[in-house]
C-alpha cells in the first residue's frame, strides 16, 4: 500500500484550498487540473484530501475534471455560513426568523429554477439560466398557490401569528413590494427582486454562477459547482415541496428564461 509523505500531505491541502476558492477551475490552472487528476487516479490520496477536508469540517461533495474540488461546510466548520449571518446584512423588516426564511427562500426558488427537472439536474451538458425576474415571478406564484390552498383547506386566507414560520414567510415575501428605489434610483436590497438579486450575485462571487448578457446583474447561468450543490439540496424536503407545488416548470422552461447551453465552466 502507497503512504503519503510531507510533499503528498501538502498537496492534498493544497487541493482542498483551491476548493475554498470558488471561481478557480482546473480548465485554468495547470497545478490544479494536475491535483485533480491525481484525486481521481490515487485512492491513497483522494483518502487523504477527504480526511483534511473532513478536520476542516467539509465535506468532498465531487471533484470533476471541469468543477475542481467541490466542498460543503459541515454545521460548526468554521467555513460554515448561517443563515442569521446572511440575513442580518439585510435591512430587517421583518421578524429575524422570518427574514431568514425569506432570504432562504430566494435562494431555494434560484436553485431550483435553475434545475427544474431532474434530467435537468442529471445530465452534465445542461446550463439553465436564471433571471432575477423569473426567480420573484417563482416565488410570487408559489405564494399564490399557497393562498388557493390555504383557502380550500380553511375557507380562510388570513395568516394567524400561530401559523407554522414557513406560512408566515410565504405571506411576508407575497406582501412584500417587488421593485423599491432608493435615491439615487437603485434596486433596494429590502425588495423581493432586491433580494433575489444580492442572493444571485453572492452565489457569482463563490463561483456557483456567473452573469451573462447586457444586463450582468440580472441574469446567471449556472456552473457545474452549482450543479453539484444542488444535487445534494435536492434531497431536502424543502425542495421537493417547490417542485411538487408545479409552478417552477411553468415558468422556468420559457425559452426567455432556461435555454441550453454549453457546458458550464
Amino acid at each position: 500500500m502507497n503512504k503519503l509523505d510531507i510533499t503528498d500531505a501538502e498537496q492534498a491541502a493544497q487541493l482542498v484550498s483551491m476548493g475554498l476558492r470558488g471561481r478557480q477551475v482546473p480548465g485554468r490552472d495547470a497545478v490544479y487540473r494536475t491535483l485533480v487528476d491525481r484525486y481521481r487516479c490515487d485512492d491513497v490520496f483522494a483518502a487523504a484530501v477527504d480526511a483534511i477536508a473532513m478536520g476542516l469540517g467539509l465535506a468532498v461533495l465531487d471533484v470533476t475534471a471541469v468543477s475542481g474540488i467541490v466542498l460543503a461546510a459541515q454545521p460548526g466548520s468554521p467555513f460554515e455560513i448561517k443563515m442569521d449571518d446572511y440575513a442580518r446584512q439585510a435591512k430587517l423588516r421583518e421578524r429575524r426568523d422570518t427574514e431568514k426564511v425569506l432570504h432562504g427562500i430566494a435562494h431555494l426558488a434560484i436553485a431550483a429554477l435553475a434545475f427544474p427537472r431532474p434530467d435537468d439536474l442529471a445530465n452534465d451538458q445542461y446550463v439553465g439560466r436564471v433571471s432575477v425576474e423569473a426567480v420573484d415571478l417563482v416565488v410570487r406564484e408559489t405564494c399564490r398557490v399557497l393562498k388557493d390552498r390555504t383557502m380550500t383547506e380553511t375557507g380562510n386566507t388570513d395568516t394567524s401569528a400561530e401559523a407554522p414560520e414557513l406560512e408566515q414567510a410565504w405571506r411576508a415575501y407575497a406582501n412584500r413590494h417587488e421593485v423599491a428605489s432608493t435615491k439615487d434610483n437603485r434596486n433596494n436590497s429590502d425588495s423581493t427582486r432586491g433580494m433575489v438579486r444580492r442572493a444571485l450575485r453572492w452565489l457569482a462571487e463563490r463561483g456557483l454562477v456567473q452573469a451573462v448578457g447586457e444586463e450582468s446583474d440580472e441574469t446567471f447561468r449556472p456552473t457545474s459547482r452549482y450543479q453539484i450543490h444542488v444535487r445534494q439540496l435536492a434531497s431536502q424536503a424543502a425542495f421537493r415541496e417547490l417542485l411538487e407545488l408545479g409552478v417552477v416548470p411553468r415558468i422556468a422552461l420559457e425559452p426567455a428564461h432556461v435555454t441550453p447551453a454549453a457546458p458550464a465552466n
